[in-house]
């Protein structure tokens, strides 16, 4: 059922078959950390899992943030993430890569994943959701859907309201309507810049200096090393069936969410967007307005935290060391303090 991954030895991944859809074949990708074999493990990180942790990525993402797997078993999570139906060790040649129409589509493949994750280590363990930008949005939503299923919910720059403003998806969102229903797979004008593929990758211009001598950070030398078959430059085409499934998922959490575990929301503490590249969009959210997302933490559900971290980039844990350092630690805080991690019986 495991095979080696391709992040190397203590990573290991699941194929898990799902119902067929209009394109055919559809299955989603398991992958799991098992620190007894990564040789990059940290230390003191326990062999029993105190509680489970489900990673969801992004839009255009897949799963490769080996730092997180290991920073999370180190705290005592049993560490998985989930590539979604379309998106990377899960897409097929004949589907469109991360095109679906329904937010909910993706419960079929949140909850094969979960029984996976309860028969190895039972159903009683304590369950931690983690979502980041798009995957934040439907880790929400589901949380919402699901009273009482998570100990916790962690929230990375979640995708929770359309860029612009309220009005401006409300606005948008007849037209997107009209088309989706016309034709949902047309492909969507819209553009990408490439500037966030230059952060992760460290491109740098002339102007830049170099990296200092000793600096082994990737976010400042080699960049992050990710398969650029699945997270692609220029982006994966926006279709407007996919929008507009986005768009009723903003809608949504407007209205305001009823989340009943704790939740924590961590952001940058700062927006850049222009279509100018400038050195600053390395210590800023240059996909995402962070005040829009801020605006929403309150409505999100019974308990929610807040961080603003000072330079950090889209996703907070691909920022600068320094950056990825405070962020661990306020989620290692946050699971101590927040999620249950004594199991009956253990």
């Amino acid at each position: 059922m495991w095979q080696p991954d391709e992040l190397g030895p203590g990573f290991e991944y699941s194929t898990l078959p799902l119902m067929d859809d209009d394109e055919g074949v559809v299955v989603t990708t398991l992958v799991r950390h098992v620190p007894a074999n990564d040789p990059l493990a940290l230390r003191a990180t326990p062999s029993a899992p105190r509680f489970a942790f489900l990673a969801i990525h992004g839009w255009n993402e897949y799963f490769f943030h080996a730092e997180l797997a290991r920073v999370i078993s180190s705290a005592g999570g049993a560490f998985y993430a989930i590539d979604l139906r379309k998106y990377g060790r899960s897409q097929r040649e004949h589907q469109s890569a991360g095109y679906i129409t329904s937010i909910s589509d993706y419960d079929e493949d949140i909850h094969a994943a979960l029984d996976v994750i309860y028969e190895n280590h039972g159903w009683d363990i304590p369950l931690v959701f983690y979502g980041h930008s798009t995957g934040g949005l439907t880790a929400a939503l589901w949380a919402d859907r699901h009273p009482g299923a998570l100990s916790g919910l962690v929230l990375n720059a979640p995708w929770l309201e359309f860029q612009g403003a309220t009005i401006v998806r409300q606005l948008g969102t007849p037209i997107i309507d009209s088309l989706a229903r016309i034709s949902p797979e047309v492909i969507l004008p819209l553009p990408d810049t490439g500037f966030y593929n230059r952060i992760l990758t460290a491109w740098r211009d002339e102007h830049e200096p170099e990296p200092e001598e000793g600096d082994t950070d990737p976010f400042t030398t080699t960049g992050w090393s990710f398969n650029p078959k699945w997270r692609r430059t220029p982006s994966t085409p926006v279709r407007a069936g996919w929008l507009l499934a986005i768009l009723h998922g903003h809608a949504q959490v407007a209205k305001g969410l009823d989340i009943s575990c704790p939740t924590i929301v961590l952001t940058s503490n700062a927006t850049l967007f222009s279509d100018k590249w400038s050195p600053d969009m390395r210590s800023a959210d240059t996909v995402l307005d962070v005040e829009q997302i801020w605006r929403r933490v309150p409505s999100l559900g019974r308990v929610t935290t807040l961080i603003r971290l000072e330079g950090a980039i889209h996703d907070v844990t691909l920022s600068r060391a320094a950056v990825r350092t405070q962020a661990f630690g306020e989620i290692r805080r946050w699971l101590r303090t927040y999620v249950k991690t004594d199991r009956p019986g253990h």
